[in-house]
């Protein structure tokens, strides 16, 4: 007896009682979207109409998949600050609303790249593999949530670490003309963190690619850049990327702060951000203020640099710190950006073109520097051998001053010229060439106690290298107690002095 084959019409009538089955629990729904029209482009802003309920700061999105923030809701239209180059738009264009806020990966992907300032790649590596994102606009963390600056971030530049000492959670900024080193010091910073377990973000922004490629260059020839991220920002993109990309490198720190790690974060540099956001700004029609920048460009800044903090350790403990660099004109410390900047952070770096002219580098102003936090974290080794050596420096440069008008000096003011003198050649240091902590130590410390007034200022650099190869050969157990926090007794402080004058009198023999 054969099996009974199926029918076609058998088959029909089952396939149609499954779709009306499916059918019946089914309840259509519509699924509007908001499409506007572009009306206008020009200087990196677009012009929209069209839309009903665009929400302030949301994410639109053009054909070509070209990206803008919704800046200006106006009745008879919607400005766009265009995140992409705006010569890919037509007036007609469709624009569509994202429902969201501009956002940017964030995770440990990201250490070794360089990303624009929506975290797309820029090296050439491939795309990056995040599976976290986080807004570029956060609120910066409520004041209990803040824990006190007590740890020291080291730069291995004795000018700072000794006089103008950096916490880490705090906010030291560097001013001065340009072409005067403010990038190198940053730099040297972040390469002096290799071995300190801080991780670095790079933010360039409104730069010169020639200066970003060499600043590359130089975290790759060092080891560094393994651990950092670099977000780039170049002056040829869109004033809107500029704009972004310090709010976006924030967030990409703020997720290693948040895991109990602590980070340095470098804005290279913010007078271009206040630039490119005065430019967006007037095209959008906004009132200007002061030197016509907008009168939210003050808010600007503090929302940016109030994300800056050491947290708390019940919430992990981790610190974010940032050494925003901002350009003077002729030495105008008081311009308009410089002077709310410095009203924000904790304290100010200032590079003086005086200092370079005439080869003092790096060229820090002691006098005009000041750190309003990092005293506090300051190892205690410092303060016993530096100090009184911001008020001692300054007191011998009043000094020098004076003693120009003169001749006839006593000798205890030539003593310390002398010795003022050789505190300056001590204080010089090349670009990239960092001192660990037991080296600064030894130096400033032979210094202080006029190891160095019987020796000419052309053979200070000579005793210096001896210095330091004497630390770190016959005080190894003392170099771990330095860098542990712990204090220079009276006896440590004999055979440090004891040592140095051997260490200093072969160097001169040689």
């Amino acid at each position: 007896m054969t099996a009974r084959v199926p029918l076609l019409h058998d088959l029909a009538d089952e396939t149609f009682g499954c779709l009306e089955r499916i059918l019946e629990g089914h309840e259509p729904k519509l699924n509007p979207q908001e499409i506007g029209t572009v009306t206008q482009v020009a200087g990196g802003i677009a012009r929209v109409t069209g839309f009903t309920d665009v929400h302030d700061n949301e994410l639109i999105r053009f054909p070509g998949d070209v990206l803008g923030i919704a800046a200006n809701l106006d009745v008879d239209g919607i400005g766009i600050i265009l995140l992409d180059e705006g010569s890919r738009l037509n007036v007609g264009d469709e624009a569509r609303r994202t429902r969201r806020v501009v956002d940017v990966p964030v995770g440990d992907a990201l250490l070794g790249r360089v990303v624009d300032a929506l975290g797309r790649p820029l090296d050439e590596k491939g795309p990056i593999d995040c599976r976290q994102r986080r807004a570029v606009e956060r609120p910066a963390p409520a004041i209990m949530a803040r824990a006190p600056v007590t740890q020291p971030l080291q730069t291995g530049i004795k000018a700072i670490d000794a006089a103008i000492p950096i916490g880490r959670g705090q906010r030291e900024l560097i001013l001065g003309d340009r072409q005067i080193g403010k990038t190198t010091v940053a730099v040297d910073t972040i390469l002096n963190q290799r071995d300190k377990n801080v991780l670095c973000v790079y933010c360039a922004i409104g730069q010169r690619g020639a200066s970003v490629a060499r600043v590359l260059a130089r975290l790759e020839e060092h080891g560094a850049l393994e651990r950092c991220i670099v977000v780039v920002a170049a002056g040829e993109d869109p004033p809107g990327l500029q704009f972004v990309a310090p709010y976006a490198a924030t967030s990409m720190a703020e997720f290693f702060m948040e895991q109990g790690r602590d980070v340095l974060i470098v804005y290279d540099d913010l007078t271009r951000h206040a630039r490119a956001y005065r430019q967006l700004s007037l095209i959008l029609r906004r009132p200007p203020g002061r030197e016509a920048y907008p009168g939210d460009i003050f808010f600007v800044h503090s929302r940016l640099l109030e994300r800056v903090t050491h947290l708390r350790e019940e919430l992990g403990g981790g610190s974010l710190t940032a050494l925003p660099i901002v350009e003077t004109q002729a030495q105008n410390i008081s311009a308009y950006i410089p002077t709310n900047l410095i009203s924000i952070t904790d304290g100010q770096i200032y590079l003086s073109p005086e200092l370079f002219r005439k080869g003092q580098l790096p060229a820090v102003d002691i006098g005009k520097s000041v750190s309003r936090v990092g005293g506090k974290a300051q190892l205690p080794a410092y303060r016993a051998v530096a100090g009184d050596l911001r008020l001692s420096y300054a007191q011998f440069e009043e000094l020098e001053i004076f003693a120009r008008f003169g001749t006839r000096l006593d000798d205890e003011t030539r003593r310390r010229l002398d010795r003022g003198q050789r505190i300056r050649e001590i204080l010089k240091q090349d670009a990239h060439e960092r001192f660990t902590v037991p080296e600064q130590i030894a130096v400033l410390f032979a210094a202080t106690q006029g190891l160095f007034d019987q020796h000419s200022i052309d053979c200070v650099a000579e005793g210096e290298t001896a210095l330091r190869n004497s630390m770190n050969t016959a005080f190894a157990r003392l170099c771990e107690q330095i860098e542990r926090g712990e204090a220079l007794n009276d006896d440590d402080r004999r055979e440090m002095l004891a040592e140095f004058r051997n260490a200093l009198s072969r160097q001169n023999a040689d």
